[in-house]
């Protein structure tokens, strides 16, 4: 996707005390306006972002494809910020997503399967001279993967018997080390 005329320059926004907070909202408009060369353009080159858990991604590198390819699993995705604080170098985003998993792409190698999700997060956005260093994402992998499908639902008849073959393999192995 290519930049729009009021894509923000990321290294217009500055230095000044807040800037990390301008920085991220900005970012998180670009996100939210799925515009993969204004996102990258927010990081300064060898930039890191890790969703933990998930996937870690270098720009340039593999963020573009992992993004692309999100946004092309979840067409019709959805972001909303909802709190941005923060100081000078560092901000936090909490945000909230949601999508159809409908598309033309895999998601992290599941087949698009029309299952609606909505998510949480936070993100934090470590900032140098006015672009993004490093931005450490956290989400709810587990219920993610429950709403694509990927894990039973919570509290369900397959959950728990998925949890007791897991806890009858932990006394087995505790069995067999005495």
């Amino acid at each position: 996707m290519s930049s729009t005329a009021d894509s923000p320059d990321a290294a217009a926004v500055g230095t000044s005390p807040g800037a990390a907070t301008d920085v991220a909202r900005a970012y998180f408009e670009a996100v939210a306006r799925r515009d993969l060369d204004a996102m990258e353009a927010f990081y300064e080159p060898g930039g890191r972002g890790e969703i933990h858990g998930l996937v870690s991604l270098t720009v340039p590198g593999t963020y573009r494809a992992w993004f692309g390819d999100l946004f092309r699993a979840f067409p019709d995705l959805q972001m909303e910020i909802l709190d941005v604080v923060g100081g000078e170098e560092v901000a936090a985003v909490r945000w909230s997503a949601t999508g159809t998993f409908d598309g033309a792409a895999k998601f992290e190698g599941l087949e698009p399967n029309g299952s609606r999700v909505t998510m949480g997060g936070c993100d934090v956005l470590r900032v140098r001279d006015g672009r993004i260093h490093r931005n450490d994402a956290y989400t709810n992998g587990a219920d993610l993967a429950r709403q694509l499908g990927a894990l039973p639902p919570q509290g369900s008849l397959p959950e728990r018997a998925m949890t007791a073959a897991l806890n009858l393999k932990t006394r087995l192995a505790k069995r067999r080390a005495r």
